[in-house]
């Protein structure tokens, strides 16, 4: 029986989510699965993935081919590292230590990555709103600007009116 692992959608029209799940070949996208190893969900930015690692790894040494955004996806993660680091220290390139220090080092450097992108976008989003903000205050004090010289205007035509009006008196 072929395997793959591959993604499973769920979620509402045009609110896709998926799940990562290994599957027999022959079964359709949505229906029977294996194992459920994940989830991926590219709503939100970044996208925000959830992955059994190990469970991966296993599925992979044992055969299961990833589907093209699956391995995309994979790859992200670090489960196909993982699975070369295990390839090295079943040949005694490594020891099971040295491999696992290597992959916790390379997750930490792709968290950083992903915090960095993170906060380049909040600071964007803020950059975006105070530049809005300050439009708006922009426009409030053209208003409030229009409005006082639209009184003294009033006051200038009512002072002459009385004047006129005490004259003729």
């Amino acid at each position: 029986m072929p395997v793959r692992i591959r993604l499973q959608r769920h979620g509402k029209k045009g609110k896709p989510f998926y799940w990562i799940v290994a599957a027999d070949a022959r079964a359709k996208r949505d229906g029977k699965f294996l194992e459920k190893l994940g989830t991926y969900n590219p709503n939100v930015n970044p996208a925000e993935i959830n992955i059994n690692v190990d469970g991966a790894v296993r599925w992979l040494e044992n055969g299961a081919q990833p589907s093209d955004t699956a391995r995309a996806i994979l790859s992200y993660k670090g489960v196909l590292l993982k699975k070369h680091l295990k390839g090295g220290v079943k040949k005694g390139a490594l020891t099971e230590e040295q491999a696992e220090e290597k992959f916790q080092a390379w997750v930490a450097e792709k968290e950083k990555a992903v915090e960095m992108k993170r906060s380049k976008l909040a600071d964007a989003k803020a950059a975006i709103e105070a530049k809005a903000l300050e439009a708006e205050k922009a426009i409030n004090n053209a208003r409030v600007a229009e409005a006082t010289t639209e009184e003294a205007v009033e006051e200038t035509t009512e002072a002459k009116a009385e004047e006129a009006t005490k004259e003729e008196e």
